[in-house]
């Protein structure tokens, strides 16, 4: 939790300074922090994944849950639930442009797969760094976002720690039902993922890369595990 109050503090501070100080940020300096930033998320991921102590595992996790994520369209997914969302909170606000601010940036902030591996790191090993770099990642936007829309961006904030105060509270109680063995996997899995959000920071590659579709290989091993050691007494 800790972490998600620094996440909305950090938008709640570069919300304000968008509104002080909207008439004096050049557009290329956001471009550039985004970068340095896109720089900061890759060595994250780096670390997360080289913890591995089984690659094949992290191999096998990604293809399958990409896959599946593929399948299942979830990346879609996700963008549809935070246009349907918008479109209804809009829908009961009138015209509101005040709604329009806060329904853009809740969406913006709060649909990612940076919010959701980050978040289970910090209930699983109360590992804090993804969700902190994902609040400067933020904190950076919502002054751009802020200047540009105004203050209705500062107020997403609730559905922030909602969010992913949640998802870490219920990763939290689940973790010490897990063998540590597990979890470091599923740090390493989703250190890769980060990896591909750094790469679409960077705007490297030739297209986005769909982070959002390889999510569920986060969770695989919590079956690979048991069923490569089931598998391995079985040939041995």
């Amino acid at each position: 939790m800790p972490a998600t109050f620094i996440n909305a503090g950090l938008i709640l501070l570069g919300s304000l300074i968008g509104l002080l100080f909207k008439n004096f940020i050049p557009p290329r300096f956001s471009s550039i922090v985004t970068h340095a930033l896109g720089l900061c998320v890759l060595g994250i991921g780096v670390s997360s994944a080289v913890g591995t102590q089984n690659a094949l595992c992290v191999i096998v996790c990604m293809v399958v849950g990409t896959i599946l994520g593929e399948a299942l369209r979830i990346e879609d997914r996700l963008d549809s639930v935070g246009g349907a969302l918008q479109r209804r909170l809009m829908k009961a606000g009138g015209s509101s442009r005040f709604t329009e601010e806060f329904m853009n940036a809740s969406v913006l902030f709060c649909v990612g797969a940076m919010a959701i591996t980050g978040s289970l790191n910090a209930g699983l090993n109360g590992d804090y760094t993804v969700l902190v770099s994902k609040g400067v990642i933020d904190g950076v936007t919502s002054i751009t976002y802020a200047a540009t829309f105004g203050v209705g961006t500062a107020f997403s904030v609730v559905p922030l720690i909602l969010y992913q105060g949640g998802l870490t509270l219920l990763a939290g109680w689940v973790g010490p039902y897990l063998a540590p063995a597990v979890i470091t996997e599923m740090s390493a899995v989703g250190g890769t993922i980060i990896m591909g959000i750094a790469i679409n920071m960077l705007g490297l590659g030739q297209g986005k890369i769909k982070v959002g579709n390889m999510l569920p290989a986060i969770f695989l091993p919590l079956a690979y595990l048991p069923l490569a050691e089931w598998l391995g007494r079985l040939m041995g």
